[in-house]
């Protein structure tokens, strides 16, 4: 008879802590849908997007509108489509920036995201993935954070990998529409923005990686970049080489080209030099150096560059220029 009362005890707090998260999960699915928009378009089909201010600003993944000038948006549970200018895009992260144009967007019910914190992110945190690809009925996928890493490598990845490397993996499933939705923790606030579903992983870029590059293209259009005017390749350092470096490494980037009155060239660098360090970090691959020159304060600023050239370690100065907008 007290088994049978246990045993009835137990069922009832199992099933009023399964509703109570039931109803948990209701609540935030509710609160951050009113935040997601559907983004369509004739040749790019369907995504989603986040609304990112009162002003009108849609946040979304730079591939759903590449080389688009306007898409339709629409609100969940708003049968109305609204007219949205690209306002800047940045395929390096794969993110841009829309904006509604109309002369009433007062009378829009804009809900901005809350944002949430991704610096301090652990493996095993509950997450959730929210869409809206067809405008008035929100998607909604869980899962946890598999893996703190903030990159991706290896083969099969690196073409990705080069895009986005401030990263969020987990392991929700990312339908197709997803992306552009928000990845958000357990109170509802957006650590991360969806970007692509690889290898039974959904991938969000960081939001603190989002917001930097989200008020740049606002403000801009663009994302300043810098160069210097090489083309270069991934090298394997002999061991003797390698160990003249402090910290030593195995790799550097094998120049290959240097093209005529760029910083590159102004600064000596030749056919046949290895860059090993920029500034004093290591550069291993070329996102290590897209990295640097991704820098917003490397731009007119005189950079020391280590270079293998005929087996010795050297060093000289560079100061990389403004990439064109168009280049």
């Amino acid at each position: 008879m007290n088994n049978k009362r246990m045993s009835e005890k137990k069922t009832m707090h199992t099933n009023n802590a399964l509703v109570s998260l039931s109803k948990e999960i209701e609540y935030v699915a509710d609160k951050v849908s009113q935040s997601v928009v559907s983004v369509r378009s004739r040749t790019r089909g369907n995504g989603s997007g986040v609304i990112w201010d009162s002003d009108g600003h849609i946040v979304t993944c730079n591939h759903i509108v590449r080389k688009l000038d306007n898409v339709e948006v629409s609100l969940n549970g708003d049968s109305k489509s609204y007219l949205a200018k690209v306002v800047g895009n940045d395929p390096y992260s794969d993110i841009a920036v829309l904006k509604i144009e109309t002369n009433d967007i007062d009378n829009i019910p804009l809900k901005p995201i809350e944002i949430g914190d991704s610096e301090n992110l652990k493996a095993g945190q509950f997450v959730l993935a929210l869409a809206n690809p067809y405008g008035q009925y929100p998607s909604i996928t869980q899962g946890i954070i598999t893996s703190e890493r903030r990159s991706l490598g290896g083969a099969g990845w690196w073409w990705w990998a080069s895009m986005t490397d401030n990263i969020v993996v987990t392991d929700a499933r990312l339908n197709p529409g997803y992306s552009g939705g928000p990845l958000v923790d357990v109170e509802g606030k957006m650590i991360g923005l969806n970007a692509a579903y690889i290898s039974s992983r959904g991938i969000a870029i960081r939001v603190i990686k989002v917001t930097n590059i989200a008020d740049q293209l606002a403000r801009d259009g663009a994302i300043k970049k810098a160069y210097i005017g090489i083309v270069t390749d991934e090298i394997h350092l002999p061991h003797e080489i390698g160990t003249q470096l402090e910290p030593s490494q195995d790799k550097g980037l094998l120049i290959i080209s240097v093209e005529n009155d760029t910083p590159a060239k102004e600064a000596g660098l030749l056919i046949g030099d290895i860059i090993v360090k920029f500034d004093n970090d290591p550069i291993t691959n070329i996102l290590d150096l897209r990295r640097q020159l991704l820098k917003q304060d490397v731009i007119g600023k005189p950079v020391k560059l280590t270079i293998i050239r005929s087996e010795k370690k050297s060093e000289l100065t560079v100061t990389p220029q403004e990439a064109s907008r168009s280049g």
